[in-house]
């Protein structure tokens, strides 16, 4: 189950291609849309309530199996935020905000560390709400070169868009086989 980040919606680049990649390999996914979203507002919702509509959806869909939840940036967060609680096997945190771009001090690394679960950080080097130097030794934090929070490459690197959604795609199902096996 992946949730989006609070810049777009379930059509992001990173979740629609391991939506395409991962039931080749015996993995459902479910894009989930936030609530902010599917009220028609542009602005995320607290916290608390992001957290109680992820709760919901996981009840709802009464998923069967070891589930792994997860998402991009805002909807990392609450993946992490929620995971132990709702019995996740695992959280694939992709773009996962550090902290807010520019202010360091402002850490959000307590909700990766609380998610009681194994979890992938998969995380552009130049994303500027902390790159992967960025985060303390002993994460699992995956390193996608050249890309940005959005996972975007600049005109000119050695990296095409494709191959950049490609190396995600690899990095988390890596993961997910070590994960699951």
């Amino acid at each position: 189950m992946l949730g989006h980040g609070a810049g777009g919606g379930i059509e992001a680049a990173d979740l629609v291609a391991l939506a395409k990649a991962l039931p080749a390999l015996g993995i459902s996914v479910v894009r989930v849309e936030q609530p902010w979203r599917v009220a028609g507002r542009k602005v995320a919702t607290a916290p608390p309530t992001l957290d109680r509509a992820w709760v919901a959806v996981l009840e709802a869909l009464a998923l069967r199996g070891p589930v792994v939840v997860g998402g991009r940036s805002a909807g990392a967060r609450v993946a992490c935020r929620t995971a132990a609680g709702t019995g996740a096997a695992g959280v694939v945190a992709l773009c996962f905000p550090l902290h807010p771009p520019g202010r360091p001090g402002s850490s959000r690394l307590g909700e990766l560390e609380a998610a009681g679960v194994p979890v992938v950080v998969v995380q552009g080097e130049r994303d500027p709400f902390g790159g992967p130097p960025e985060f303390p030794a002993g994460l699992d934090v995956r390193a996608v070169p050249y890309a940005d929070h959005s996972f975007r490459v600049a005109r000119g690197v050695p990296a095409t868009p494709q191959q950049t959604l490609a190396r995600v795609c690899d990095h988390v199902t890596s993961w997910l086989d070590s994960l699951l096996a």
